[in-house]
């Protein structure tokens, strides 16, 4: 498993909130561990308590895409620093998978987390995901949304960094809405064209008709 695959342990935490919708997925200990995807003796640990711990830490890994977002990479840095010192992690050799042609071991790197709670160990593995993602490609690779109200979390795959939605839904949202707006202006415009053109007509002279 690339360890870069863990940045969308990151993802998956910011997107349980819609600020703009005031809505928040983030209410249970089920909602909590469904963001374990494929770590089941990871979710198992959760409690009551994780959830508030939970949300805290979903308002420091937003705060690391706004930065991105809005070209302060200084800031993005300190802030992902600042989780990074704070839920560390070990690397580790894993071979748990096996090659097909050789049976040998399939060995690769995992991220090792000693965490006294599930949150420690959720947020050691986001933010260290996250970090290789940033170093690898770039702080502007760290987006939010930009159909709004949406403002979800994505992290930019593209080729020529040219990602500015979190989804397809959106993107086909924002493009119809862009449309529609330029329709709007045309017709406005035709209509304000047409009523100029009349204004002058009508206040010509008798003598220039």
């Amino acid at each position: 498993m690339e360890l870069a695959y863990y940045s969308d342990y990151a993802v998956r935490l910011v997107n349980t909130e819609e600020p703009a919708r005031n809505k928040d997925s983030l209410t249970t200990v089920d909602a909590v561990r469904a963001l374990f995807v494929g770590n089941a003796q990871a979710a198992r640990r959760t409690t009551d308590a994780d959830v508030t711990r939970f949300r805290s830490v979903r308002a420091r890994l937003r705060a690391i895409f706004e930065a991105a977002d809005g070209d302060d990479e200084t800031l993005a840095v300190d802030l992902l620093n600042s989780l990074l010192m704070e839920f560390p992690v070990s690397p580790q050799i894993s071979g748990h998978d096996v090659r097909k042609d050789d049976g040998r071991p399939d060995w690769h790197m995992h991220l090792a987390d000693h965490p006294s709670n599930a949150t420690a160990g959720y947020a050691a593995i986001a933010s260290m995901g996250l970090a290789f993602h940033l170093t690898e490609h770039g702080a502007d690779r760290l987006g939010l949304c930009e159909a709004a109200p949406c403002r979800n979390a994505y992290l930019d795959t593209s080729t020529n960094r040219s990602r500015r939605y979190c989804s397809d839904r959106c993107a086909t949202r924002a493009n119809v809405a862009a449309y529609r707006a330029r329709k709007r202006l045309e017709t406005e415009r035709s209509a304000s064209t047409g009523r100029t053109a009349d204004t002058s007509q009508d206040s010509s002279t008798p003598a220039d008709r």
